[in-house]
């Protein structure tokens, strides 16, 4: 429930508002959009209830700058105008492909300021201008060698510190399948783990792969670096993670070396940030195979993740999977941080 004996009246904006989001116990809630109400004046104000409990507040309508709030609770403590980073990552299973079924569209509406893409399917030169260099975006690209397959991306609307494509060794290089961004206060790594195949061929360069990105994570976080890193694992963790555990505890995706990969991960202290958040949450998935209406009745995976490093715990606001947005077999997850 929203703490009570806040005044909530005194709060002032700085900016005509166009959504108001209150993070409630780091579950978002979309209260109301208005757009061009006046920067000052609780007069603007309007009755949005406690979900949780059905209460009515008094809220005013405006909020500061882009990706910052008025007011958000976190573990029941109230904080006023903090800035918010918002992460996504996203398989998009063939950008040209995503590009038709409204991916820049989806693009303009979230403004995520970093957004990381995996099976790209294509080389930048490949790509029309508003999809390789969207206004207010710094791209890079990771491209596999071989056409139409694998690949990576970065849009980001803060230009990294630096950015280094591939993890530096060739044999996953080749097929575009990493990049590693550092910005003041983390490096971000974004990533598409190889598919083990379904006669389980490929799981020995899926599982050399893991060991190299770990320790590459590992290297930076003991160099006194943030470490988040994101994308397709194409693994999933639990048994809570995958609609079907005992039909797939054979497949490749759910194997138990694959598994007690990302339980090493845990042991190492890096945090899934949507377990952190919603640890108990089933049918939570953010892949669907294509065939059998397995969308449409929920039969899924939960492939994607963003892990962070222990230092920025105290940060996260969120940590969501977005499956109202269909433009691939994968679905968007996000990631929010507050900004120190």
């Amino acid at each position: 429930m929203f703490p009570t004996g806040i005044d909530l009246h005194s709060l002032t904006c700085v900016a005509p508002c166009e959504l108001w989001t209150i993070v409630w116990d780091s579950d978002p809630i979309n209260l109301f959009e208005r757009r061009g109400l006046p920067a000052h004046g609780s007069s603007n104000c309007a009755h949005a209830p406690d979900p949780r409990s059905g209460a009515m507040h008094l809220l005013p309508h405006c909020h500061p700058p882009y990706n910052t709030v008025n007011v958000y609770h976190i573990s029941g403590h109230i904080h006023y105008n903090a800035r918010m980073l918002n992460l996504y990552s996203w398989n998009v299973n063939g950008i040209r492909a995503a590009q038709k079924k409204g991916f820049l569209d989806w693009l303009a509406d979230k403004k995520p300021d970093i957004l990381c893409l995996q099976e790209t399917k294509a080389h930048p030169d490949q790509l029309d201008e508003a999809l390789r260099n969207p206004q207010g975006y710094h791209t890079y690209w990771a491209h596999a060698e071989r056409k139409g397959y694998s690949g990576v991306a970065l849009y980001s609307r803060v230009e990294p510190k630096s950015v280094q494509i591939g993890l530096g060794i060739e044999q996953y290089d080749q097929e575009g399948r990493t990049i590693i961004a550092e910005y003041d206060d983390f490096v971000l790594i974004g990533a598409y783990f190889p598919n083990g195949a379904r006669d389980h061929s490929r799981v020995p360069f899926k599982m050399a792969y893991k060991e190299a990105f770990l320790e590459t994570c590992n290297t930076l976080r003991h160099s006194g670096k943030q470490v988040i890193f994101c994308g397709d694992v194409n693994t999933a963790h639990r048994e809570i993670d995958i609609a079907r555990p005992k039909a797939n505890a054979k497949t490749t995706g759910f194997l138990p070396i694959e598994r007690a990969w990302i339980d090493k991960v845990v042991q190492q202290g890096y945090l899934d940030s949507f377990r952190l958040m919603h640890p108990d949450r089933a049918d939570a998935y953010s892949w669907w195979a294509f065939w059998g209406n397995a969308r449409e009745k929920n039969v899924g995976w939960r492939l994607d993740y963003f892990f962070i490093s222990p230092g920025l715990k105290e940060r996260v606001i969120a940590a969501e999977i977005h499956p109202e947005m269909k433009g691939s077999d994968h679905c968007p997850v996000s990631l929010t941080l507050r900004v120190e």
